[in-house]
């Protein structure tokens, strides 16, 4: 019986093939574009994109936004990925230097890379449930994209950094938008108007039945009546239940939460 062996030629294949792949592994972590260091400051502008007034009103803001809520947002803007993953390389900037305060997770990066056309809103572990993907998406293509595409960066970035503040206080809408709070106050009133019409279905079928009867008897009389009170009470229940210094990261984690677009 003939057994295949692989030849002396196959194994030295092999092992330039290793010695390939993991000659990629070693280059490729290498490719990847530096994290700037935080510098205490939360405004980094790294394509002098903006005008220093810009830069240095967004600072005043920021700071001033974090002192009264505790929330870190900070802005990176690059001339280029350098070929980078821009969604790998956001969120290694927001862990790197850790927005956000550590037992709240409630920082925030605005990315920008302005030869690749492409930005992200990176949001901490924290500010998730407020500052949806959703919302970081349409803050991206309503408020930032615009701006961008007239050239216009300050305003770009301004409107952005508005949006984003909005957004973390419950506030941001954009045209056509109904807020949460006005979409849970309709099923309120739509739930007590449901409420209403089933008792008063029981009420009505409870009158009907008694007048067709002629009378019952006082221990059905009673039953019914308890019954009848039972579900009212319950379905009203129900309705009003239904009624019812020098910056620094604080340590904050980021779990990718967020949205990425371009211009």
């Amino acid at each position: 019986m003939n057994i295949f062996l692989p030849s002396k030629f196959n194994f030295q294949n092999l092992r330039f093939i290793s010695f390939c792949f993991c000659l990629f592994l070693f280059t490729n972590s290498f490719s990847q574009k530096a994290v700037p260091e935080l510098w205490g400051i939360r405004v980094h502008d790294d394509a002098h994109a903006l005008k220093q007034e810009t830069v240095d009103q967004l600072e005043r803001e920021l700071k001033a936004y974090e002192d009264s809520t505790s929330n870190q947002i900070a802005i990176l803007i690059v001339q280029s990925l350098d070929g980078d993953v821009l969604e790998e390389y956001s969120l290694r900037v927001a862990e790197k230097w850790k927005l956000g305060t550590k037992n709240k997770d409630n920082g925030v990066l605005l990315l920008v890379a302005v030869d690749d056309h492409k930005m992200r809103i990176e949001v901490g572990q924290g500010l998730e449930g407020v500052l949806t993907d959703a919302q970081s998406s349409r803050i991206i293509r309503n408020e930032i994209a615009p701006e961008f595409r007239r050239g216009d960066y300050d305003a770009g970035v301004k409107a952005g950094i508005n949006g984003i503040v909005k957004a973390v206080a419950s506030e941001y809408q954009t045209d056509g938008q109904e807020s949460e709070s006005s979409i849970d106050g309709t099923w309120i009133v739509v739930g007590i108007l449901m409420g209403v019409f089933f008792i008063a279905l029981l009420v009505f079928a409870f009158v009907k039945e008694f007048r067709s009867t002629g009378g019952v008897s006082s221990k059905t009389s009673r039953r019914r009546s308890s019954s009848a009170i039972g579900s009212s009470s319950s379905s009203g229940w129900s309705s009003s239940s239904s009624s019812g210094s020098s910056f620094t990261g604080g340590g904050g984690s980021f779990g990718g939460g967020g949205s990425s677009g371009g211009w």
